[in-house]
């Protein structure tokens, strides 16, 4: 998670800044439209082809894809097929105005459809943040499905999650601190004033430590859906009040059979301690922490971080 009413599953622009970006062209190569069983319908796109297929589930909840683009200059050399997919009220997909179609269950249901639409009896999912959240709920319950699970920059409760949060709060510089305490005072923690202090202080130390943020992931920022991202999680970091606020799956971890990664990085929003209980508690896990990176640390600790994603996915059994 980590981003506001405009950023990944825990992070926060104010929503009269966000504009939503143009949908690609639909008959770009590798490009299928899956339609759900409530009608309407996803976008997703193959790269590559090879016998491991990935299916990457994106943060949020609200974003789309496009900060994920990076996973195409790595995955589709290196021989796997990789899908990329934006989950239902984001980026290219269908945004219907209907409040009861943002919660898990029923996107849980969703990577389900989307799996049987795209022929992937097999395969390995990635789930970042948010789509961590839906990767553990999908491990859990179609463990049948996965011949691997990528678990990326997401703890296993909310609880986790905003205890981390109030601790790097805490650190953030005096005079932050209390501009924050005034404007909470004053009833305005989910405004502008108190997101643009978010951004302004928190990104650059647990987001993306890039002192210029790439195309792709402005993109997914430009484009968040702000509805679904205020009932799922809040107005920010600091302030989460969404459905899944009661979420946590620690007790059910030791369920999860699947081979695992567990990916973290030492600057995250998420607390690296919490990573590394995740992977002890999965019992054919991996473990990777970033050094250098933050909550994308697909982009600002690239090369370790893909260098240890192909070095995991070998392991993968196909059948």
């Amino acid at each position: 998670m980590g981003a506001t009413a405009a950023t990944l599953l825990c992070s926060g622009m104010a929503n009269d800044a966000l504009q939503a970006a143009p949908r690609q062209a639909t008959n770009a190569p590798g490009v299928r439209w899956i339609k759900l069983s409530s009608g309407h319908k996803v976008w997703t796109q193959r790269m590559g082809s090879g016998p491991v297929k990935v299916l990457l589930l994106h943060g949020g909840p609200g974003f789309s894809h496009d900060y994920l683009q990076c996973f195409a200059d790595f995955l589709p050399q290196a021989g796997y097929e990789l899908y990329f997919y934006d989950q239902l009220g984001c980026g290219n997909s269908d945004r219907p105005n209907d409040p009861s179609l943002w919660t898990l269950p029923r996107y849980l249901q969703e990577v389900e459809e989307v799996r049987a639409g795209l022929g992937l009896d097999r395969f390995v999912l990635y789930g970042h943040s948010w789509g961590g959240i839906l990767g553990i709920e999908y491990a859990l319950t179609h463990p049948d499905r996965l011949s691997g699970f990528i678990l990326s920059n997401m703890t296993a409760s909310i609880d986790d999650y905003i205890a981390y949060t109030t601790r790097l709060r805490a650190a953030l510089p005096e005079a932050t601190r209390k501009e924050l305490d005034r404007l909470e005072a004053a009833s305005e923690a989910g405004g502008k004033e108190f997101n643009e202090i978010i951004e302004r202080e928190l990104y650059p130390r647990h987001i993306l430590r890039l002192e210029t943020w790439p195309e792709p992931v402005m993109k997914a920022f430009a484009a968040v859906n702000g509805d679904i991202y205020n009932q799922m999680q809040g107005a920010n970091e600091f302030v989460f009040t969404g459905n899944l606020r009661k979420w946590d799956r620690w007790a059910d971890l030791p369920k999860i059979r699947t081979r695992t990664l567990i990916m973290g990085a030492a600057n995250d929003e998420m607390d690296p301690q919490s990573v590394r209980r995740e992977a002890s508690l999965i019992s054919d896990a991996e473990l990777f922490i970033s050094q250098q990176g933050s909550h994308l640390a697909m982009w600002d600790d690239q090369k370790a971080y893909f260098e240890a994603l192909l070095r995991f996915l070998p392991s993968v059994k196909v059948t």
